[in-house]
C-alpha cells in the first residue's frame, strides 16, 4: 500500500472508541504499530484486530481505516476498489414519494442534474443499485422512513478515481439533494 502525503483525524471521537472497545485511539496505533499494521493489507490488520483483540467486524473495519487514514496508509473516501463517498438527507416526504422521485425519470429530470443514470436493481421502498452515466461508477441508494411523513435518503458513490473526484461528487451530491428536498418539501 503506497504512503500518502498527509495524514487524517479520526472521524470517531476518542469517548466513542473508548465507550465501545475499551480502549483510545493511541492505545489502538499503539497495538498496530507493535503488530507491524503499517506493513499489513487492510484485510490483515482487520483480521488481527478480530482475531487477537475480538473487535466486532464494524469496528474492526473503524480502526483499521482509522490507522490508515492517521499514519497516512490510506486517503479519506479511499476503498480498496477506488474512492467512495457518501451523503444522505431527511426529507419531509413520504418514503414512497422519495423512492419515486428516484425511479421515475420525468421526476428526475426535475431535480437532478445528470438523471440518465441506468437502474440495475431495485427494491422498492428500500434501495437503488445504480450505475451512473459515466458508465464505470456506481451509485448505492438507501432508503429510510424517518416518523410520520418524513424520510432519509442515503447515496453511496463508489469506484470514483481519484480523491478530487471524490470531492466533487460529495459536493455534488449534497447540491442535488438538497434539490431534491427543496422540490419534494415545496
Amino acid at each position: 500500500m503506497p504512503k500518502r502525503a498527509t495524514a487524517a483525524r479520526p472521524r470517531l471521537s476518542e469517548e466513542a472508541v473508548r465507550a465501545r472497545t475499551g480502549k483510545s485511539w493511541s492505545e489502538w496505533f499503539g497495538i498496530l504499530d507493535r503488530a507491524g499494521a503499517a506493513q499489513l493489507e487492510h484485510r490483515q490488520i482487520a483480521a488481527h484486530l478480530r482475531g487477537e483483540h475480538r473487535l466486532s467486524n464494524w469496528w474492526c473495519q473503524a480502526v483499521a481505516v482509522t490507522y490508515e487514514q492517521a499514519k497516512g496508509l490510506r486517503a479519506p473516501h479511499e476503498k480498496a476498489t477506488g474512492y467512495e463517498i457518501g451523503v444522505s438527507k431527511t426529507i419531509a416526504a413520504p418514503l414512497s414519494r422519495l423512492f419515486r422521485a428516484w425511479e421515475d425519470r420525468r421526476i428526475r429530470d426535475k431535480w437532478l442534474e445528470d438523471p440518465g443514470f441506468v437502474i440495475r436493481k431495485a427494491t422498492p421502498g428500500k434501495s437503488l443499485r445504480i450505475t451512473w452515466v459515466d458508465g464505470k461508477t456506481n451509485v448505492d441508494c438507501g432508503f429510510y422512513a424517518k416518523g410520520d411523513g418524513k424520510s432519509q435518503i442515503s447515496v453511496q458513490h463508489g469506484r470514483l478515481d481519484s480523491a478530487r473526484e471524490a470531492a466533487r461528487l460529495k459536493t455534488y451530491w449534497a447540491a442535488q439533494l438538497g434539490k431534491l428536498k427543496e422540490m419534494l418539501e415545496g
